[in-house]
């Protein structure tokens, strides 16, 4: 008998945000960073050099921009997002207007969502900006190691499946939010 064949008939349970919440505080993931992706769990890629750098400096140069107006913002790094009922992802950077409380991050606290990718480049400006766009966030970046460039998507389609705007931005150029008005991050530091 087939794998399949054990399997027709059969439903595949997906975990909630609460269960995924749940078996987290337990600690059945042990000491590792996991994302809730579509209701099945995922191990996080240990972070190299490269990507600790890239994360590192925008957090820096955000903060700086952040501090420099009266935006009401602060940037998280390495926080659990509460993107729907079946999504939990961990971004690398989000700024919101929610940095203290407890728990998870709520979805309408975040105001622009930043993925550092090293490793991750197809997951990240494919199911994740599918992701982000579903649950309405209203900005999504890319940091594309690599390549030296920050993909910036701008307004979520109503259908869920991605942006209507996108954007390269080469290491060493000004990123000017879409959303956030008068948001000017400077990336000279990137490397």
């Amino acid at each position: 008998m087939t794998k399949q064949e054990l399997l027709d008939g059969q439903t595949k349970h997906l975990l909630t945000a609460e269960e995924f919440l749940l078996l987290d505080d337990e600690g059945a993931f042990g000491v590792r960073s996991t994302e809730l992706i579509g209701g099945e769990i995922y191990y996080m890629s240990p972070k190299h050099r490269p990507h600790a750098r890239a994360v590192t400096e925008l957090v820096i140069a955000i903060a700086k921009a952040l501090e420099a107006s009266d935006f009401g913002l602060s940037v998280l790094s390495d926080i659990s997002l509460r993107a729907s009922d079946h999504d939990v992802p961990e971004p690398d950077l989000v700024i919101t207007d929610a940095p203290e409380g407890d728990g998870i991050l709520p979805l309408e606290a975040a105001k622009l969502v930043i993925e550092v990718s090293a490793s991750t480049l197809a997951t990240d400006l494919g199911v994740k900006a599918d992701l982000y766009s579903a649950a309405g966030v209203p900005e999504y970046w890319v940091v594309d190691v690599d390549a030296r460039r920050v993909v910036m998507h701008a307004c979520p389609r109503a259908e869920g499946r991605g942006y209507d705007g996108r954007r390269d931005v080469p290491f060493g150029e000004v990123l000017y939010a879409a959303t956030i008005e008068g948001l000017a991050v400077e990336t000279r530091g990137l490397s």
